[in-house]
């Protein structure tokens, strides 16, 4: 079938992907990670930890039974040393998670940090593309994946601790020290449970994230084809390509200005031209541009006496959102609505005059 997209990506295109963030991560498995990560830490510095915190509290206890420390200035001295303690017991395991977060991230997507990913882009506020999002298939994997999170932690739970229930019973005359060191192990033991299945499901969603992207990035053949052929010329060729096609672009563009039934301005950086017709469900956006070619499709518009007005938000509102050739979104209808209402009864009262 003709257009149908059953192509792997090629390199060229899984480069661009890269580049504009379109790669596979699933934060499942980075939260598994670094929740894996934190149990070890903790493990390993809760005694130091618990000790520190232990000999800040005997201190303060100490401290405050001086006249002197009951006071704004000693009690914020026992505050500032109390702060001090504690960011010192839980830095090495809030750096722990830090460096397993990072070391997570890279081992998925690699280390190539791209500062396309973080321009706002204007389409992902589209509300049809956002709707799509969240009654789309991705949403209902989403919701099953969190019902076997939310499932698989409840079956570790329920299977660690009924068969513990006559134990507890009969802890009931212990010491809180003993009561307290039972409890800790068990429950170390099932939180160790849990964050192993955590891994597990995110390790899943890691390949279907892998697998959802790559099928997004298929191509056909007749697109394979073209990059194929352009790859094969030498670069000075492929240069003056795309310089040519990006000139025959540029005229199709400004033959559309006179068109056009109104060129909303910045007034000088930007210049968008919009067509209405009445068979059409929204104004089109028929040529737009900077600087240079937005002094063009001015000067174009004029010639041809198509209104040219100045609203600087609407302008670069148009110009960040809407590419050539497509329709506006429904975000805007009531600025552009209210614009071309107001270009036709100008025109009305020119040709009346």
């Amino acid at each position: 079938m003709a257009g149908e997209k059953t192509e792997k990506a090629t390199p060229k295109k899984a480069k661009e992907a890269r580049e504009k963030g379109q790669v596979a991560r699933s934060t499942d498995l980075q939260g598994a990670v670094v929740l894996m990560v934190g149990i070890f830490a903790l493990g390993s510095a809760g005694p130091g930890l618990v000790q520190r915190m232990g000999d800040v509290l005997r201190a303060a206890i100490v401290q405050t039974s001086s006249p002197d420390v009951v006071s704004i200035r000693g009690i914020g001295g026992l505050m500032s040393a109390a702060g001090t303690a504690t960011l010192v017991a839980v830095a090495p395991i809030a750096l722990a998670c830090m460096i397993a977060g990072v070391l997570a991230s890279v081992g998925m997507v690699g280390f190539r940090p791209s500062g396309k990913a973080l321009k706002p882009d204007f389409k992902r506020m589209d509300p049809k593309s956002g709707a799509k999002q969240i009654f789309g298939p991705n949403s209902l994997v989403e919701l099953a994946k969190s019902l076997a999170k939310v499932g698989v932690v409840a079956a570790i739970v329920a299977v660690a601790l009924l068969p513990k229930l006559p134990e507890f019973g009969g802890m009931v005359g212990l010491s809180p020290t003993d009561f307290g060191t039972i409890l800790s192990a068990d429950m170390g033991s099932l939180i160790k449970r849990a964050a192993f299945a955590y891994l597990f499901i995110g390790i899943a969603d890691f390949a279907w994230q892998k697998k959802r992207t790559a099928k997004s990035m298929k191509m056909d053949k007749q697109e394979v084809s073209d990059e194929a052929k352009t790859q094969n010329l030498p670069p000075e060729v492929r240069s003056m390509i795309r310089r040519r096609q990006m000139e025959a672009s540029r005229k199709r563009m400004m033959s559309s200005v006179p068109t056009a039934d109104v060129v909303v301005t910045n007034p000088t950086h930007f210049s968008v031209a919009l067509r209405y017709s009445a068979d059409a469900l929204a104004p089109v956006v028929v040529a737009k541009g900077q600087d240079l070619v937005a002094f063009r499709i001015r000067e174009l518009a004029r010639e041809a006496g198509v209104a040219v007005v100045p609203d600087p938000p609407l302008a670069r509102a148009l110009h960040a959102s809407v590419d050539i050739g497509r329709m506006i979104p429904e975000e805007l209808f009531q600025a552009v609505a209210e614009l071309l209402a107001f270009v036709y009864r100008t025109a009305g009262r020119s040709a009346a005059a």
